[in-house]
């Protein structure tokens, strides 16, 4: 926040106060005043007061009040005299500096500019004048991180990552929900998305093993450009409500990485039962019972391989065939030939998709 906004108010103000008036910062320096020689002298007895403080107090003959973010006060009006005109004069000035500051900050806070980027609330063609207004270098390599708590403690998850990722420069972290925690990280141009998994896991094992806060955590797509950044949240958006149905044993999912999974994830549900009615015309996928899909999913595990599948299970080979065939005969779909196992898992993983209902973006 310029201390020079502040000083053109109270220079403007300063014929229709009588009295000596300006602003402290949160170390009890007067970084604005209605007398400019007094700015940037200090007052040891308001610095201990200011960083609790909510209401209005005086001390030593001035009449202070704080102002600023919702959590603390960053500054304190301070109005010389003890008396209700100075009350007055002082909850008049709150009123106008933090509204003002609020404004400012808004208006050039890079921190809020991704955020409102990152959540698609800023119409394209400002992303680019809005950048160059803050200096910002909008084409450097960028990725975003979705971090989802799971379960935590009293410790507050924000607060550990923005510490973990300090460079407010390069690095942005906010939270969109109360759950949710968008970290948005400069990477070098052409990472791979191992590389990208290492440093979500490196935030997932933190806050596990420090903080007993567990978390899982979606990788979007890396982008050149702040105006892809978007984009690249809503794949880390899909990655973990995919992940939520396909890989629910994974704490890191990666849009990249999603496969077969992210196709279906973006087909229209009524696709997807169309596809299931044709594939298992002959009986329903709802006629196998918990052995038998547990040996479908043993045989793909596997790669069809019928000696590996039954050693697996400690079965003999001749009992597997049995159960291959008695799959063939509900559904009639072979699994032991390629064509009919491909369509086989597809249909597994629709139908768990539909079972699951995930959240669509």
């Amino acid at each position: 926040m310029s201390n020079r906004l502040f000083q053109g108010v109270i220079h403007q103000m300063r014929d229709s106060i009588d009295c000596v008036f300006g602003v402290i910062d949160d170390t009890a320096t007067v970084v604005a005043c209605s007398e400019p020689s007094r700015i940037g002298s200090m007052n040891e007895y308001v610095s201990i007061d200011l960083s609790d403080a909510t209401d209005m107090f005086i001390r030593d003959g001035y009449t202070y009040k704080p102002f600023g973010s919702q959590l603390k006060a960053d500054y304190a009006i301070f109005v010389e005299g003890t008396d209700e005109v100075a009350a007055k004069y002082a909850n008049i000035l709150g009123v106008c500096l933090s509204s003002i500051k609020q404004y400012y900050d808004e208006k050039y806070d890079r921190n809020n500019f991704i955020k409102n980027v990152v959540l698609d609330n800023v119409l394209p063609g400002d992303i680019l004048v809005k950048a160059r207004e803050l200096h910002f270098n909008s084409e450097v390599s960028r990725v975003v991180f979705l971090i989802r708590i799971i379960a935590q403690n009293e410790v507050s998850a924000l607060d550990v990552i923005q510490n973990l990722f300090p460079d407010k420069n390069k690095d942005f972290v906010f939270n969109i929900t109360e759950s949710d925690i968008v970290l948005v990280k400069e990477v070098r141009s052409g990472i791979d998305t191992n590389d990208l998994k290492k440093l979500a896991r490196s935030i997932s094992d933190t806050l596990s093993s420090e903080f007993y806060t567990r978390v899982n955590v979606g990788i979007g797509t890396v982008v050149e450009g702040i105006k892809d950044l978007a984009a690249s949240f809503k794949g880390a958006q899909i990655a973990l409500e995919v992940g939520k149905v396909f890989d629910t044993d994974k704490v890191i999912v990666s849009y990249d990485n999603l496969g077969i999974a992210r196709l279906i994830y973006h087909l229209p549900t009524t696709l997807c039962e169309t596809f299931l009615r044709e594939v298992f015309k002959k009986g329903s996928i709802e006629s196998l019972d918990q052995e038998t899909l547990f040996t479908i999913h043993k045989f793909f595990e596997n790669n069809l391989n019928v000696s590996e599948t039954s050693r697996k299970l400690f079965v003999h080979r001749n009992t597997l065939v049995y159960r291959l065939e008695k799959i063939k005969k509900l559904t009639g779909l072979d699994l032991r030939e390629f064509d009919h196992a491909i369509v086989f898992k597809i249909a597994l993983m629709v139908k768990k998709y539909l079972s699951a209902n995930p959240v669509k973006f």
